[in-house]
């Protein structure tokens, strides 16, 4: 095989960098175009937006439609909701796929194969929506903050992605070189194992927070009352009454179809902007856990 000269070599490695400095500079139109349009779209006059005269800068700069949303009530209040269901189901879901995450990675678990199969196993299967509806009833949080947290404590995904995490990137003879000082097992979780563990926490914390921001399905289900819904039903609800109202022939058709068209836009940034504003922050250690826990083990 003939090897190639240093020259060669190099003007190669030029010709690659450039494909994919190309590609990348594609993808990064194809994603943030949208992105962009979404925006623009959301301060321009509608009636520009439907007939298709903008495109990327925003043209007859409106307010309008952000007054509008921002004037709802029920729009802070499922904001607040939100936040809430979060929170509180990020740290149920954090706690508990840590606490199953970690037994499992331990070699000397006995049986830890078969627990294994059987949670690998519910990937594939569940119990179906009538079956899990009923659950939730009987234990009566139908209409309460916990159907909506406690069903979903644990994702399975999430659990097999820092289970292998534990394997690869914590070596076991740390582990045994702290029983041997005397270390419980508790504080071998709380001391040893989480400060190293911060990548892979980080991205749990990223995986499942964006799981309940966005969440509305399960709100749907099992929420009755409207002071607890979850910001992504508020906006569904009020996305759905400006267009019902916008068909209304008695009054002002033609600006309701209008005003109706630049609220889904702006209903889709306040909804995206909270995950905007926090990933660049957990981006680091989002992308170290992702390849570590994912690729070794």
């Amino acid at each position: 095989m003939k090897e190639l000269t240093p020259k060669k070599r190099k003007s190669d490695e030029k010709i690659f960098d450039a494909v994919v400095n190309s590609l990348a500079a594609i993808i990064l139109v194809v994603v943030l175009y949208p992105l962009l349009y979404i925006v623009s779209a959301s301060f321009s006059d509608p009636a520009l937006v439907l007939n298709g005269e903008v495109l990327l800068l925003p043209k007859q700069i409106t307010f309008e439609a952000y007054k509008n949303v921002f004037q709802n009530a029920q729009i802070w209040n499922g904001y607040g909701n939100t936040i809430v269901y979060t929170l509180v189901g990020t740290a149920i879901n954090l706690i508990m796929t840590t606490l199953a995450a970690y037994p499992l990675s331990r070699p000397d678990m006995p049986g830890r194969g078969v627990i294994m199969f059987f949670v690998t196993l519910t990937m594939f299967f569940s119990g179906g929506l009538i079956p899990s509806y009923l659950l939730v009833k009987n234990l009566g949080m139908v209409d309460t903050m916990w159907a909506l947290v406690i069903p979903g404590a644990i994702a399975t995904y999430n659990l097999i992605v820092m289970r292998t995490y534990f394997q690869s990137n914590i070596p076991w003879e740390i582990q045994e070189a702290a029983h041997i000082d005397g270390c419980s097992n508790w504080k071998l979780l709380t001391h040893v194992i989480l400060p190293l563990s911060k990548p892979i926490l980080a991205v749990m914390v990223l995986f499942y927070a964006v799981g309940h921001w966005n969440s509305y399905f399960n709100a749907l289900i099992y929420i009755r009352s409207k002071d607890m819904y979850p910001l992504q039903l508020v906006l569904r609800e009020v996305l759905m009454v400006s267009q019902a109202d916008s068909f209304d022939s008695n009054v002002g058709l033609e600006s309701k179809v209008l005003l109706a068209e630049s609220m889904k836009y702006v209903v889709i940034i306040i909804s995206s902007l909270p995950v905007l504003v926090m990933y660049p922050f957990v981006q680091k250690h989002f992308v170290k856990g992702v390849m570590i826990g994912s690729l070794k083990g």
